[in-house]
């Protein structure tokens, strides 16, 4: 990992564009359509997300983003490991990089939202182990059998 670097922006980059591509491809085939709040690309270019990129000698390995919710309250929305990169610990540098930044900006909490099915089975394990524990529903979202939501007090 010492010669992983994080990159802010590049939602332009083809290898960017063409995993989130993946990301949201996967996220709607794995998720009823009234419990999936994937943000698609042009969702991640609003003022309150800051969206980042984990690359290894300039090849993507990830990706991942924090939306701010209010002064002191941020939302991960939008990690996803290339394939080719699983189980390498990127979703665990990633997560790391977007708390850092939380924490920076002097927020008090960060929440997600998830599903509950095998495809989710990774990312609710890292998210468990990370010290997230499960919440109520936040920002709007629905509460459906599908759906999981996490919060980690800062």
């Amino acid at each position: 990992m010492s010669c992983w670097t994080f990159h802010e922006g590049e939602l332009g980059g083809n290898d960017v564009r063409a995993l989130l591509d993946f990301h949201f491809a996967e996220m709607r085939g794995n998720s009823p359509p009234d419990a999936c709040h994937v943000l698609p690309t042009d969702g991640l270019t609003g003022p309150e997300i800051s969206f980042w990129s984990v690359r290894e000698d300039g090849d993507l390995l990830g990706i991942g983003a924090l939306k701010e919710l209010s002064d002191y309250h941020g939302e991960i929305k939008s990690m996803r490991t290339a394939p080719g990169a699983l189980g390498r610990g990127v979703g665990t540098a990633m997560l790391s990089h977007i708390l850092g930044e939380a924490r920076r900006r002097g927020y008090r909490k960060v929440s997600l939202e998830t599903g509950c099915t095998e495809p989710f089975a990774a990312a609710l394990r890292l998210y468990e182990r990370e010290g997230f524990v499960p919440c109520a529903p936040f920002g709007g979202y629905p509460d459906t059998p599908f759906t999981r939501f996490f919060a980690l007090e800062l």
